[in-house]
């Protein structure tokens, strides 16, 4: 098939905006191309909800062809959180046959040189923010976040995120220049002289492991990253959040193929039930970069025995607030009510570890003792959630029964401050949605060490009693060097307590926010400008974005010959 999209076309189109990206990246302002409110996606067209979810409901029982090579089959039974049957089958792929097509397509896509590179992965993101209201629907029927959040994480903001990935590529790339002329004098003789050429090349076939509950923004990171420095990528999604990493497959393939390039650079490894095909993938040579997100076991199985690869792994972690006063009891309140229930606590992000004085703190309405705190921050978040239209529109779905029976249990772990109720969906009656429990914990009893010291995922919060500041302090400092965290956030009031708390998490490479009372939550991130994760702690030994991020997934390679 002849290009349909020709280099000056896509740099034309698509140059101003990865400016912007740098310059942004740069600045770390604020910034983005992708709306995050459903109105401006347009009314009655291709790009409105009702459009989005008649495109999501037309793919229920088709067969998602991709016209991979090596398909020796076709899998499915992906079931929505949310109750429903999405009954969209995937091509199963023979990877002795999918993984050397792949292959074939590097050589031009590593020539096309970084810019143009760039660019075709923006006109990917273009074709996937044009779909924006199906992808939403993809992403809240697999994930189970509730359709705004599907909407804004599952679109805008993970579309930022592969752009953001993108712009770190080109820059890092574009650091070394294409070509030098180099002369050494040499003194009375004549002086040395060279012309030197210097290749960003791939290290090989990327493999992005998906996860459940961010299948794109999690996903479209190392995706984009790998793809926009010269490597092929392969997707292999979680079994039960397949539909959204497999529309970005099509798209990147039908974008490739109208840019004269080799579908190939990118396919799906969707994986029959049980099979479990990522240990084998991980491990395969051809396999050169890996990205994942999940749990703590098989990513540090990842790091040990993809030795081949390079490993970015996001894993799980112990995120803490400590709270030690506040100029704004209310707004703190309310603040950590919505992080704690958003998406039922089921984000890498979400606060899990409050540490409370046991002697109470200070606050603009007086000092509030250790259990007038946690009744009061219980009695927020079921003010937040009393409504149970409001609820469902901020918890989603409980995602998988390992959540739901971790909740369950957490009420036998200590006194129980907030109790969890069960919130019935009217337009989904099969979903799982549960409210946030909050369990009160003293610091100072070994015996309660064990839960607050363990990831809880779900919505599971621990208002753990410390003795002082000080102690917090040392306890937060312990869990991030120990479990990691994605998050640290902290209360206070105090100059030295707030500078305790910020050298510990400069000492232990953690990502910290200071006394939010607005609109900005501890568990929210934004491309562009904060980073997610640092790479520092066992949370993740990787930051989205940094050059750190993309600099290793390619090399330079040098040609040198007499001028």
């Amino acid at each position: 098939m002849a290009a349909e999209l020709t280099a000056h076309q896509l740099i034309a189109q698509h140059r101003p905006t990865l400016d912007l990206a740098l310059e942004t990246i740069r600045t770390r302002a604020y910034w983005s191309p992708h709306p995050e409110h459903p109105k401006a996606y347009g009314e009655n067209g291709s790009l409105d909800t009702a459009a989005g979810k008649a495109a999501f409901d037309a793919l229920a029982g088709t067969r998602l062809d991709l016209g991979q090579p090596g398909t020796d089959g076709w899998v499915g039974g992906e079931v929505s959180p949310y109750g429903i049957e999405l009954g969209v089958e995937y091509p199963h792929a023979d990877l002795d046959v999918l993984l050397p097509a792949m292959k074939a397509g590097q050589k031009a896509w590593r020539d096309a040189g970084a810019e143009l590179r760039a660019m075709v992965c923006l006109e990917i993101l273009k074709r996937i923010a044009d779909r924006t209201m199906e992808f939403a629907q993809a992403v809240m029927h697999t994930s189970g976040q509730a359709f705004m959040m599907a909407f804004q994480a599952g679109g805008p903001h993970a579309q930022d995120r592969g752009m953001e990935a993108v712009a770190y590529a080109y820059a890092e790339q574009s650091r070394t220049p294409e070509a030098a002329e180099w002369t050494k004098p040499q003194g009375k003789r004549d002086p040395l002289a060279l012309t030197k050429r210097f290749t960003p090349v791939p290290r090989g076939i990327g493999l992005v492991i998906g996860c459940n509950t961010f299948p794109t923004w999690n996903g479209y990171p190392g995706l984009f990253a790998s793809l926009a420095t010269g490597n092929a990528v392969l997707v292999k999604p979680h079994p039960r959040a397949v539909l959204p990493l497999a529309l970005t497959v099509q798209v990147a393939r039908e974008v490739l193929t109208e840019a004269g390039f080799d579908a190939n650079l990118v396919a799906l490894a969707a994986e029959r039930p049980g099979e479990g095909i990522a240990k084998t993938l991980a491990t395969r040579p051809e396999i050169r970069i890996i990205d994942y997100t999940g749990s703590t076991a098989f990513g540090d199985w990842l790091e040990a025995n993809a030795r081949q690869a390079q490993v970015y792994t996001e894993k799980a972690g112990v995120n803490t607030v400590l709270v030690e006063s506040t100029d704004d009891y209310k707004g703190m309140l309310t603040n950590l009510a919505f992080s704690l229930s958003l998406y039922s606590g089921q984000m890498c992000t979400t606060p899990q570890n409050l540490l409370i004085p046991r002697d109470g703190i200070r606050t603009d309405q007086g000092d509030k003792s250790y259990d007038e705190v946690t009744a009061d921050l219980a009695r927020a978040v079921d003010g937040l959630l009393g409504d149970d239209a409001r609820a469902n529109a901020l918890l989603g779905a409980i995602v998988n029964p390992d959540v739901k029976a971790r909740l369950e249990a957490a009420a036998g772990l200590g006194e129980v401050a907030l109790a969890s109720r069960e919130v019935t969906n009217p337009e989904f009656p099969d979903a799982v949605v549960r409210t946030p429990v909050i369990v009160k914990l003293d610091g100072a009893k070994p015996e309660d060490e064990a839960a607050y010291t363990s990831e809880c995922f779900g919505p599971v919060s621990f208002a753990v009693a410390v003795d002082s500041a000080e102690h917090a302090v040392e306890l937060l400092r312990r869990s991030v060097r120990e479990q990691g965290a994605m998050t640290v956030g902290a209360y206070t009031t105090d100059p030295e307590v707030e500078e305790a708390v910020q050298e510990a998490c400069l000492d232990e490479a953690a990502q910290l926010s200071l006394n939010l009372t607005g609109g900005v939550y501890v568990n929210q991130t934004a491309a562009f400008s904060d980073f997610h994760g640092s790479g520092g702690n066992p949370a993740a030994n990787a930051a989205l974005c940094d050059g750190a991020f993309v600099a290793n997934r390619f090399r330079v390679v040098e040609v040198r010959r007499p001028a």
